[in-house]
């Protein structure tokens, strides 16, 4: 976009005429960013050519892939799941399955697998299940937040539809090898989401209190923090290399989880490091 929305507008009209759509995206870059693109405008404008849905979203170009994805999954629900229907008692929703946060492309089946063994029908919106399930958000009797780029859109549902969620990573238990974790201090660099549903596996099995940190990357959100009772101190923001470096040679860890990609950065670490992919990292996926 370079400030001719005009002729960005023919050019969206002329594309829906050849190919089979159901909606339009426009996605922000650095430019639009840089020249105050008006999106509200712009999505005003393709309305009165296009007879489709517009989503705009207003990404920069700058940020880290998780801001885009909270801003996408918020706009894409606030356009199609409008109608309010009877919630059905066995549907969940999993908000926030994408593959950068999740890393493996089996995930979607297996968190199906896990809800279906218990009566319930999962829907993994974005990973096997579409824009059609999309429009019947409502019919879900709970959320499951996955990842901390879909806290957003679950507290809107929640507003919206009345729709409960909880934060949590249904496969956290594959995750944890059968590792002895008693008195060990430990740290896992995740997603905030999966990083502290392995940090409440780990506690789960050992029944101890052990000195566990978890770091992330990516988005941190406090609204996690509280929902987990968790301390703030426990939750490390990571923005440089550097700072996994050093805070590993500082605090002298005994198990650490992470993408494998980051164990060549700490060379002289001598206690076990368990893979805990992250595509988001590494562009690596599980298979």
């Amino acid at each position: 976009i370079l400030g001719r929305d005009d002729r960005l507008v023919a050019k969206l009209a002329d594309v829906v005429q050849k190919i089979d759509a159901t909606f339009v995206a426009v996605i922000g870059t650095p430019v639009p960013a840089v020249i105050a693109t008006d999106y509200l405008a712009l999505k005003r404008m393709s309305e009165k050519k296009i007879k489709l849905p517009i989503l705009t979203v207003d990404t920069d170009g700058m940020e880290l892939y998780d801001k885009g994805e909270e801003k996408a999954f918020l706009e894409l629900f606030k356009i199609f799941a409008i109608e309010k229907y009877q919630a059905e008692e066995d549907r969940i929703g999993i908000l926030g399955m994408t593959p950068q946060d999740v890393s493996d492309l089996k995930a979607a089946d297996k968190i199906r697998k896990v809800y279906a063994d218990q009566g319930m029908r999962a829907i993994c919106y974005g990973m096997g299940d579409g824009l059609d399930e999309v429009r019947n958000a409502s019919l879900a009797a709970k959320n499951v937040v996955v990842s901390p780029a879909a806290l957003k859109v679950a507290q809107y549902l929640q507003k919206k539809f009345g729709t409960p969620y909880e934060i949590a990573y249904p496969l956290a238990s594959e995750l944890v090898p059968e590792v002895n974790y008693q008195g060990k201090k430990i740290l896992i660099v995740q997603q905030q989401v999966i990083a502290n549903a392995v940090r409440k596996e780990i506690k789960k099995r050992t029944g101890e209190k052990e000195a566990i940190t978890t770091a992330t990357w990516f988005m941190r959100k406090e609204e996690i923090l509280t929902d987990l009772n968790v301390d703030a101190a426990d939750d490390i923001s990571l923005k440089e290399e550097d700072d996994f470096i050093s805070l590993v040679e500082k605090e002298g860890y005994d198990v650490i989880f992470a993408d494998p990609c980051m164990e060549r950065m700490i060379p002289g670490f001598e206690g076990v490091f368990i893979p805990l992919t992250h595509f988001a990292v590494s562009g690596k996926l599980n298979v």
